[in-house]
């Protein structure tokens, strides 16, 4: 059995390397064209894979080749600085001894999974005795669940804004929603296109691997199924929170509105009386009394007070 070595050559460049066996798993952080130019020197891949994997935007895909695989996956990253739930990038090359990974290392169950393998003597040969497919299985297996806390905090924010929504922290509740409704947009984003990608990728790494892995890859389908469906399901209840906020507000909205004209209402016939008893022409019965403020009061509150009964006879208050 081979222990894990890095070799001199390599030392100068950000990658990693572990072997058992036959089996070698090159890992590197951040790829830069340096990376890519060791990468051609030493294996036949593709000069267009290589470009892809320097690449910001790519499509998650498999590219078929007689002695090796090439694959672009993409995983949801949430970012806290910015609360934004992000895609990572994941390029993967795989062969009969050999499995390269590319990616920003933002990733942390890939990172983790890493780690875990140079340390232990029994995980690594748990994740590598099978071959590069199975290795390959575990990789994006723990990447795959690594989407499951995500989904897990999108839902409990979602039964947080439920209860901002019908108490008196509504006001902002729009801003949690707009958020919420982004992280949701973004993972499918993420999970739509590696559902076709992942569940098309059993049959192609049958020959990487001693093991059938027809189940292990279905249950991880199985997984990116739930995953979406309930994707789906927050998708229909942010949708409905948010024509629930709009209501509520709307509603709000018009109690406030009608109160005000009521109010604007009464004061019109008011605001008149006052007008023509407060002219310097002398007018009316009161005219002379000393009393005739006390008159004036007395009209405008039997003015108010029918306005009001006739408002609640109608219903309207």
């Amino acid at each position: 059995m081979a222990i894990p070595k890095v070799r001199e050559e390599d030392e100068q460049l950000n990658l990693e390397s572990l072997t058992w066996g036959d089996l070698t798993w090159v890992n590197i952080e951040g790829p830069t064209e340096r990376e890519t130019k060791y990468l051609a020197q030493e294996y036949p891949f593709h000069p267009l894979d290589l470009d892809d994997c320097l690449s910001r935007i790519q499509r998650p895909k498999i590219d078929e080749y007689r002695d090796y695989l090439f694959l672009v996956l993409h995983f949801p990253v949430f970012k806290k600085e910015t609360m934004v739930t992000t895609s990572s990038q994941v390029s993967v090359f795989i062969g009969e001894n050999y499995l390269i990974t590319l990616h920003k290392g933002e990733l942390k169950p890939l990172v983790k999974l890493f780690k875990e393998c140079q340390i232990d003597e029994e995980t690594r040969q748990e994740n590598f005795s099978q071959g590069s497919g199975y290795l390959l299985y575990r990789i994006i297996d723990r990447l795959v669940d690594y989407c499951l806390p995500i989904l897990n905090k999108i839902g409990s924010n979602i039964e947080s804004v439920e209860d901002d929504i019908f108490s008196d922290r509504m006001h902002g509740a729009i801003k949690e929603i707009s958020l919420l409704r982004r992280d949701i947009i973004s993972l499918r984003r993420v999970i739509w296109p590696m559902r076709a990608v992942i569940g098309s990728l059993e049959p192609k790494v049958r020959l990487f691997t001693k093991m059938d892995m027809l189940v292990y890859f279905g249950d991880m389908v199985d997984h990116l199924d739930k995953i979406w469906d309930a994707l789906d399901d927050y998708k229909e209840v942010i949708e409905g929170l948010n024509d629930t906020h709009d209501s509520l507000a709307t509603n709000r909205t018009n109690e406030v509105v009608r109160i005000l004209t009521v109010i604007a209402t009464i004061l019109l016939p008011i605001t008149v009386v006052a007008s023509i008893f407060g002219m310097n022409i002398p007018l009316g019965p009161f005219k002379d009394s000393p009393y005739s403020s006390f008159y004036i009061f007395l009209i405008c509150l039997a003015i108010i007070s029918g306005m009001l009964y006739f408002f609640r006879r109608q219903h309207w208050i």
